[in-house]
């Protein structure tokens, strides 16, 4: 006579089922490890790489709006400290955009453990369909 479970008096189609269960949550677990992994990895190169780019990039515009305002000095200083003034504003702009740009982006951090959680949520679907 079977259970409720489909066992029989032994129970080992339960004890397969549940094994399977766990086997299938062991690799799950492990495949959000090795995500965490990547994403801390990925954010790392992405914080040093920012960090780099900005520092260059600033000592760049520094030095070109001093060689600005010394090239135009005698004749046109307003101009000059203006034009470093505005440009500037602009780059700082434009950084602003690009990280308003990444920031909505997101992360597609857990993206595989979901879809296979969703591939195992329909299997089991299909499974339980006459």
């Amino acid at each position: 006579m079977k259970s409720l479970f489909g066992v029989g008096p032994g129970g080992s189609s339960l004890r397969e089922r549940l094994d399977l269960l766990l086997q299938s949550a062991q690799t799950r677990l492990e495949l959000l490890g090795l995500e965490l992994q990547e994403e801390k990895l990925r954010l790392a190169r992405l914080l040093l790489g920012t960090v780099l780019a900005g520092v260059l990039l600033g000592f760049a515009v520094v030095f070109a709006l001093i060689w600005l305002t010394v090239a135009l000095w005698d004749s046109h200083r307003q101009l000059g400290l203006g034009l470093a003034t505005f440009i500037t504003f602009g780059l700082g702009l434009g950084a602003a955009g690009v990280a308003a740009r990444a920031w909505s982006a997101g992360s597609r951090l857990f993206a595989a453990s979901l879809a296979e959680l969703e591939r195992d949520r329909i299997a089991l679907e299909q499974r339980r369909a006459p």
